[in-house]
């Protein structure tokens, strides 16, 4: 994973805590028969993107700690098939101990990684928010339900997308983003998040389209 520097990472608020709950809640209302559903992740169904969820959780907190051996072994892509059978009591859980561990300074500082290659510590934080922030809205779009963030939060994911692709830009070579859908200069902040990260903000799952 690539990035480019100079976008204000200096003023990423360390408190991953309200994304991380705004997440957990949306976690605990996806429905059961709602698993098949399609995601604004093209390659993901929702049980795919819950063990995703489940998955980063995991990996941005051993990031935080800089438990680079735990890292070795990270999962791979999302799959339904890897889901447990308690997800809503095993993430939630597992979302605020990612929180907690981005809450301490030291996390953010010196060099980690979540990819292949080594990562400044602060670069780690706001990938991870940005994925809780990102993932949130795709679940919430998914299964029907409202979202609902604080400002700085959003503020925050669009900070950390902007490493990958400023914009107006093509995405860099391996970016797991797709290109910036284009949206009106007055255009509402999640929406501006959403459109950074390739998605379109007027998504909608196939049935609530026509």
């Amino acid at each position: 994973m690539s990035f480019r520097g100079g976008y204000g990472l200096h003023h990423m608020p360390s408190d991953l805590e309200p994304a991380a709950k705004n997440l957990a809640t949306l976690v605990i209302g996806v429905a059961d028969d709602q698993l098949e559903l399609p995601t604004p992740c093209p390659d993901y169904r929702v049980g795919d993107l819950l063990d995703h969820i489940a998955s980063l959780a995991r990996v941005f907190t051993w990031a935080a700690a800089k438990d680079l051996v735990a890292l070795e072994n990270r999962p791979g892509l999302g799959d339904a098939a890897r889901l447990a059978a308690d997800w809503r009591v095993q993430i939630p859980p597992a979302l605020d101990g990612m929180a907690a561990a981005w809450s301490d300074p030291a996390a953010w500082e010196g060099m980690s990684r979540v990819g292949a290659a080594d990562t400044p510590g602060e670069v780690c934080g706001a990938i991870g928010l940005e994925e809780l922030v990102v993932h949130g809205w795709d679940i919430a779009r998914s299964t029907g339900q409202e979202f609902h963030l604080d400002r700085a939060s959003l503020k925050a994911a669009l900070v950390a997308l902007r490493m990958f692709q400023p914009p107006g830009a093509d995405p860099a070579p391996g970016s797991p983003f797709g290109r910036e859908v284009a949206l009106p200069d007055d255009a509402e902040l999640l929406d501006r998040v959403v459109a950074l990260s390739g998605r379109n903000p007027e998504w909608a799952p196939p049935e609530e389209s026509a």
